[in-house]
């Protein structure tokens, strides 16, 4: 009805046959957007959200502190607990967290979000039962067995890597 008093409905068709046409032709280019395209033709970085990575990159590859800063701040994939997360986002600034296999081989699993982890441990905290500070944080997609009915509750934050 809103159409018909507008006159749009003399417009709808035109409309709809343009942006079926459009959508053939950019599908007969390529399924990359014209941002990706772009991204692309100026040779900058970019990490597609489709893709998977292997780990063959050490978090010091990646990120390097100055030599007047502290040693790189990570975060393990199954072994960090919340309080030791929470002491790091206090004690630091840095927007985000590069999450690596161990200490000791430093494999790059991804990269966490300051932000967003503070929010993932601040809503646990208030609506997951049994998660507390000796609680261990995962990054990973394996569902970590809990020993004892005494042990902490895993607070697992793969979606947010």
């Amino acid at each position: 009805v809103r159409f018909e008093l507008t006159g749009g409905l003399e417009y709808i068709v035109p409309l709809m046959a343009a942006a079926v046409t459009s959508k053939w032709v950019a599908d007969a280019f390529g399924k990359e957007g014209i941002y990706e395209s772009h991204i692309q033709l100026n040779g900058y970085p970019y990490l597609d959200v489709r893709d998977e990575f292997t780990h063959r990159t050490l978090a010091t590859d990646v990120m390097r502190p100055r030599r007047s800063e502290p040693p790189l701040a990570v975060l393990t994939q199954d072994s960090t607990t919340v309080e030791d997360v929470e002491t790091l986002i206090k004690d630091t600034d840095y927007n985000g967290f590069p999450v690596v296999v161990s200490r000791e081989s430093e494999r790059l699993i991804g990269f966490v979000q300051r932000r967003e982890l503070t929010v993932a441990i601040k809503t646990a905290r208030q609506k997951q039962d049994g998660v507390v500070s000796s609680s261990v944080v995962y990054f990973t997609e394996d569902n970590p067995q809990v020993a004892e009915a005494c042990d902490p509750q895993p607070l697992k934050l793969r979606r947010i890597l």
